[in-house]
């Protein structure tokens, strides 16, 4: 089995690419695997160090809109597509699988034209404005959310799968107590996990201040907050003007960065998260109650709809980004926390939109595309 996959630009399509590979790889007997991105995204820097060969294509982004300026643009960079093309005839691949970022396009667009099996994965609720325009050529379209099918109606029923979006196997085989002990948790105490993303997020370390405050000290709530490198010096010099010793306050702890964050969903009893779609994934998959404040500035503000998807299911509560305070926020929590039935529904909820077997899913679609 000889497989490509294509995608690039932010870790939210390098990671779960890495994870369908190595699916994949244990499905299949004698499996090869290609990766094909630019030289300046993420992807130049991680895939070699992940150990899979690294192809690289000169390819310029689209227009985040649906529009025939940007199908003009696919069809007339010439130079991309027929580089891929290239790659692809020497690699000879059974599928290309593309994961997201504009590098898919002349990708998976060579690919189809030579007739080789493709399929692309959408990891939100609303595509990105590549994955509409491939929909057109690929075989397969394995979606996140299912919400996300009526962005596609003019595809064909049998092209479109519903999988889920993949999650990394750690995130499942973490467990509970582990976590605790190596996060130094109590085991007595409702975890409330806060993270904004791999580079913190401003507003939520704002409000989180406030929320130091109101629970320092709280003998049945303990606090665990990523707050990001860059913002990590400013919250600790922030809660010691506000009075407050984090080494002694006993139930708060503030990290600039987690390097182990399945060790950190399997403590947590709530979460306090953006919502980008592999996030999201993981704390479906651990069925964790969540307090969503979509990015505001996201695509299409795509986390928005991904947010409203969770709490339109009951295991989720958004706040959006302008209308985040710290009593807002301590208001949530506190109606959370306070009201087992509610955490325990939401938790249950949540665990019922959860795919942890996504990429075995995907890696299993695509291994149904070769060809005899």
């Amino acid at each position: 089995m000889r497989i490509i996959i294509s995608g690039g630009g932010t870790g939210g399509h390098i990671y779960p690419a890495i994870t369908i590979a190595r699916e994949v790889a244990k499905l299949a007997d004698n499996c090869e695997i290609l990766f094909v991105g630019t030289k300046h995204g993420l992807e130049a820097d991680i895939i070699p160090k992940e150990g899979f060969p690294f192809a690289t294509i000169e390819v310029r982004g689209l227009e985040r809109r649906l529009s025939w300026q940007n199908v003009r643009t696919l069809f007339t960079t010439v130079g991309s597509v027929w580089n891929s093309a290239q790659i692809i005839k020497k690699f000879r691949p059974d599928v290309v699988i593309g994961t997201g970022g504009y590098v898919c396009g002349p990708v998976l667009l060579a690919a189809s034209l030579l007739k080789i099996p493709t399929i692309i994965q959408e990891q939100n609720v609303i595509p990105g404005i590549t994955n509409k325009i491939l929909s057109r050529f690929v075989d397969k379209i394995a979606l996140g959310y299912q919400d996300a099918a009526v962005y596609f109606t003019k595809c064909r029923p049998e092209q479109i799968v519903v999988t889920g979006n993949p999650i990394r196997p750690e995130v499942m085989s973490a467990i509970r107590e582990e976590g605790l002990t190596e996060l130094g948790l109590a085991p007595d105490k409702l975890t409330v996990l806060v993270v904004g993303g791999s580079r913190g997020a401003r507003s939520i370390n704002k409000a989180m201040s406030g929320v130091y405050n109101y629970f320092s000290g709280n003998s049945q709530i303990q606090i665990l907050h990523v707050t990001g490198q860059s913002e990590y010096n400013s919250m600790v010099g922030n809660s010691k003007q506000s009075g407050i010793e984090l080494s002694s306050a006993g139930n708060i702890i503030i990290k600039p960065y987690l390097y182990n964050m399945p060790l950190a969903l399997a403590a947590a009893d709530l979460a306090i998260f953006r919502a980008g779609a592999v996030g999201l994934a993981e704390l479906t998959a651990r069925g964790i109650p969540a307090i969503l404040i979509p990015y505001p500035y996201a695509a299409e503000n795509h986390q928005e709809f991904n947010a409203r998807a969770l709490e339109k299911q009951g295991a989720a509560v958004v706040i959006i980004d302008k209308e985040l305070t710290d009593s807002k926020l301590i208001d949530t929590i506190k109606k959370l926390l306070g009201n087992p039935e509610v955490l325990s529904s939401m938790a249950k909820k949540s665990k019922e939109l959860g795919c942890p077997q996504a990429a075995e899913t995907i890696a299993r679609l695509a291994l149904s595309l070769k060809k005899p």
